[in-house]
């Protein structure tokens, strides 16, 4: 049993934060036990770890990433959506056949994840059975949670990197079969996106879902030129998320996790509700590549379940802390731009990094009994001269804060360190 001391903040709601100033979180097996502003005297022999005037935060979930695309965040930031596939990100992925590649960026990668404090992940591989198999050994290793999946592929890709679509059917079924079963990292159909799926691949992505009932995570109507192409390809649906819902892909009880979703239409918000399904908000990614803003606060107000991602390699920075910030600033700009809608907050947006995030993961995102305790311990936010809130401290910490600042990591209780865990990756 461990009892941590500090400036406790979490969600109490999507509109408010919980802050708990010099509060006690009490962990017993890896779960929190108990969140108080005293400590009871039942506890008062047990071990104190006391972080003084830190904050104590939920670890981030970062729903939307590419891995293989790590190595290539910050470069052709100028390009909109199809020049940056043909032109950066098809070359890129199609080097992960080399597995000793792979092994190197994975490695550096599943570190930085530890570093930045995303714990919960949902990540997109590549077309190649080996690279994408390593990775999820890494993740395991690290004791990260995280659904990932073999990418499907099988036109209007490059000749260089597409798959025939029984070799992308059977491929994904021998992923599925050989990495079900583990409670933290588990498999997830990966369609890239409608246009580059043919309609025998996605019945038969369908078919694997209802047969191993696992989720899909795809992007969804990201930007009008790929809804339009969508619908081009696919006329006898009336939009891109039908497309999913028609085909049997929606069938397993996994998550249902959409990056983007920009330009939702009636049809989409009705899926995602019916079908619990989660959207992925990408701040840094849209103002990049996508050229379109997620209409999130209105997207919310009608009840549906927005998280948050990284996108890198169409985002430029891991950190999810960034991305609360980012939502919020281009929230704004949704506002200016189009009155109609509202501009969310950073507790709200902290909400979805968390809460939202953690909700397709077993009790994560809060800090609250009965929750798994994976845990920031961040530092150097307070200011003396400002006088500075704790709700100051994490603002600041989402808006010029980084990894240096994040002094402690917890997983499942377990103090992490990130370069010790990198130096068992490499042994993977």
């Amino acid at each position: 049993m461990q009892i941590h001391k500090g400036n406790i903040i979490t969600s109490a709601s999507y509109d408010e934060l919980r802050i708990i100033e010099q509060g006690y979180i009490v962990v017993k097996d890896g779960f929190i036990e108990d969140v108080s502003d005293t400590l009871k005297p039942e506890y008062e022999k047990e071990t104190l770890i006391d972080h003084k005037e830190k904050l104590i935060l939920p670890a981030f979930c970062d729903l939307h990433m590419h891995a293989p695309q790590y190595p290539q965040r910050g470069i052709g930031m100028d390009c909109l959506l199809f020049d940056w596939l043909s032109g950066y990100t098809f070359p890129q992925e199609s080097n992960y056949k080399d597995i000793q590649y792979a092994k190197s960026v994975y490695a550096r990668l599943v570190r930085e994840f530890l570093r930045q404090g995303s714990f919960h992940l949902s990540l997109f591989t590549t077309i190649h059975y080996d690279a994408c198999d390593l990775l999820y050994k890494m993740l395991k290793e690290a004791g990260l949670y995280a659904y990932t999946g073999l990418v499907n592929m099988d036109r209007n890709s490059p000749d260089y990197y597409v798959d025939e679509t029984a070799v992308s059917l059977e491929k994904t079924e021998r992923f599925i079969c050989e990495h079900l079963g583990d409670e933290k990292v588990k498999p997830i159909l990966t369609p890239r996106f409608a246009p580059t799926c043919s309609r025998p691949l996605m019945e038969g992505l369908g078919k694997l879902a209802e047969k191993y009932d696992v989720g899909v995570q795809t992007h969804l109507v990201e930007s009008k030129a790929e809804a339009a192409w969508a619908k081009e390809l696919y006329p006898e649906f009336a939009s891109d998320g039908e497309i999913y819902e028609a085909l049997g892909l929606l069938k397993g009880s996994g998550p249902k996790i959409f990056a983007h979703v920009i330009f939702p239409t009636e049809t989409e918000e009705r899926i995602l509700k019916e079908y619990n399904g989660i959207s992925v908000h990408c701040p840094d990614a849209t103002s990049n590549i996508i050229a379109g803003i997620m209409p999130s606060a209105a997207m919310q107000k009608k009840g549906l379940k927005i998280a948050l991602g990284s996108d890198v390699g169409g985002g430029h920075f891991l950190g999810i802390y960034r991305q609360i910030a980012r939502a919020a600033q281009i929230s704004k700009m949704k506002q200016f731009y189009e009155p109609e809608h509202d501009k969310i907050e950073l507790a709200n947006a902290f909400y979805m990094a968390t809460v939202n995030g953690g909700s397709i993961f077993d009790r994560v995102g809060k800090l609250e009994k009965g929750y798994r305790f994976n845990a920031l311990v961040v530092d150097d936010m307070l200011d003396e001269e400002y006088h500075t809130s704790l709700s100051d401290a994490l603002e600041r910490f989402c808006y010029i804060g980084d990894e240096r600042n994040i002094a402690e990591r917890y997983i499942d209780g377990k103090k992490i360190d990130p370069d010790e865990v990198y130096e068992r990756l490499l042994k993977v």
